[in-house]
């Protein structure tokens, strides 16, 4: 007889984003406004440098961290876009923003430790807590459009208090923290020893101002997680960057290098690629992006429901209008069997999740029309 499994993995489920996919996946006809996966290629020239380095019998291992050059190039990249002031060797390149942020949590946390999460939030963080021993201590921002405040961080700090997590733009909000917001975050922790780990992995979809980043008010204290799946429609060739000052970064590295080696050779050339001569290829995308929420939220509002606009990502965090008496979970299998579209309850990203959806707008705008004439025809009904 075997001897058990760590007994926190009977607790942990497959993601809910996930399982709800699958579900509505074997209708006929279904229109999935389900996952986060731009619906654009990754740029040309950017497989063009992958298909070079096949060629080029670039198989072999790397170094952990990384390609020197395109751990220059990254930094350059990222220096140049958000002013973060991060140097070659304080950069580790992962198998995508999943693997950082798995590599941060297992280098910060020991068990009891405690990390705060805005609610609702992204369900790829929790479960990685809980295996660890530590304790997630969620913030509920129902009530201030999405955006955790000096407030409400305040009042969740303990003693306790290892990391807080600020995953902006969001998933699956759509909203982000300005200049000043994340400022005034800053005067709460700083000089607490609190690390902020900062998933910025939709920093290049923000449509409205910059994106600013965490670490210009809080460098020490700032583990910055980014990649190039959202950026350059790459989210098969899982390039991430778990960036961090020097003293920091070494230990993640030996977290890193025990868990993967490296990140795929030929995905490293790619990245090369995209963030040397790619550094704009967002630029067509985001206004596509911004173009579809506009016109998915004019839809949904004359179909009554509750919106707080996004400020990025390709997201609506939607509420149920008050005369919807059933959950969001019974609500969107309805919708996907009788109008045949896909959202996501939104129990699979709050512990108040039941009376929200999530809908990405990362389709093209020909599938949104239909998608919105088929919810509005059922709406009605």
């Amino acid at each position: 007889m075997p001897k058990p499994i760590r007994p926190e993995l009977s607790d942990i489920q497959v993601s809910g984003i996930r399982r709800f996919n699958t579900r509505v996946s074997g209708i006929d006809g279904i229109i999935k406004l389900t996952l986060g996966e731009p619906d654009f290629p990754t740029p040309e020239h950017v497989k063009q440098a992958a298909i070079q380095a096949i060629k080029d019998d670039f198989t072999n291992y790397t170094n952990n961290a990384g390609m020197p050059e395109l751990l220059t190039a990254a930094s350059d990249y990222f220096n140049q876009k958000y002013q973060l002031n991060i140097t070659a060797d304080e950069i580790i390149t992962t198998v995508g923003a999943t693997e950082a942020i798995a590599v941060a949590l297992e280098t910060l946390l020991s068990a009891g430790d405690e990390v705060i999460l805005p609610d609702p939030v992204y369900p790829g963080y929790e479960p990685l807590i809980r295996l660890l021993g530590a304790i997630p201590v969620k913030i509920d921002t129902t009530d201030s459009n999405f955006k955790v405040t000096p407030e409400q961080l305040q009042g969740a700090l303990s003693p306790k208090t290892k990391a807080v997590i600020l995953p902006y733009p969001s998933n699956p909000t759509g909203v982000t923290l300005n200049e000043a917001e994340l400022s005034g975050l800053a005067d709460v922790l700083k000089d607490t020893g609190i690390y902020v780990i900062a998933d910025e992995i939709y920093s290049e979809l923000n449509y409205e101002a910059l994106h600013c980043s965490m670490r210009r008010f809080l460098p020490e204290q700032t583990i910055v997680i980014n990649g190039l799946s959202k950026s350059h429609a790459m989210i098969g060739w899982r390039i991430g960057f778990l960036m961090a000052e020097k003293p920091l970064i070494r230990e993640m590295l030996k977290v890193h290098q025990y868990s993967v080696t490296c990140a795929s050779s030929i995905s490293q050339k790619a990245a090369l690629e995209a963030v040397t001569n790619g550094k704009d290829d967002c630029l067509p995308m985001r206004t596509e992006y911004k173009t579809r929420a506009g016109f998915v939220q004019q839809r949904l509002q004359k179909m009554g429901f509750e919106i707080i606009p996004p400020d990025g990502a390709f997201y609506f965090f939607v509420k149920l209008p008050d005369s919807i008496t059933e959950t969001a979970f019974d609500w969107a299998v309805r919708l996907a069997e009788q109008a045949r579209v896909a959202v996501v309850p939104g129990e699979a990203f709050s512990e108040k999740g039941d009376r929200y959806f999530r809908l990405s707008y990362a389709a093209s705008f020909d599938i949104l029309v239909e998608a919105m004439e088929r919810m509005k025809a059922f709406m009605k009904a």
